[in-house]
């Protein structure tokens, strides 16, 4: 069985998350985010990475994954996310997706989740991304029978 983090676990990687993000680069829009993963009994925290040609940005959770996965994990135990202001910082999109493909199939790895001045939220990767895109998806494409053209046809 494998162990999941505990509460309190959970609000160490909260607080892992607060520290990093007082490295963010956030120059531009000033919103300084970290984020700390829990990956083979360790914490990997990183912040978030802007650039002026803004979708060249790394957002901390994909940061923190990164490092995780650079230290030779593949499976992630659980996520905290720390931003500013009031309301709660959750994952965008595509960082849901990624912290999904590297989480146990069974999608109940812990997701928390908090702001400065805002509530903590504590969820599972499988409610924030109930219909995710994986592996099951392109084998099922890859066995699909291609269809054949038509000649002529425009």
């Amino acid at each position: 069985m494998k162990r999941r983090p505990s509460s309190s676990r959970l609000s160490k990687l909260l607080r892992a998350a607060d520290e990093v993000r007082k490295n963010a680069h956030a120059p531009y829009s000033k919103f300084k985010v970290g984020a700390a993963v829990q990956a083979g009994g360790r914490i990997f925290a990183a912040p978030n990475v802007e650039n002026s040609s803004y979708p060249l940005s790394i957002c901390a959770e994909r940061n923190a994954v990164g490092m995780a996965v650079a230290a030779g994990h593949d499976r992630i135990q659980a996520i905290a996310v720390m931003g500013p202001g009031r309301k709660s910082t959750a994952p965008c999109g595509g960082c849901r997706q990624v912290i999904w493909e590297l989480s146990d199939p069974d999608t109940t790895v812990p997701v928390v989740y908090a702001a400065d001045d805002g509530p903590v939220v504590t969820t599972t990767i499988g409610d924030l991304l109930p219909s995710p895109f994986g592996p099951g998806n392109l084998r099922s494409a890859a066995r699909a029978r291609p269809r054949r053209r038509r000649s002529g046809a425009v």
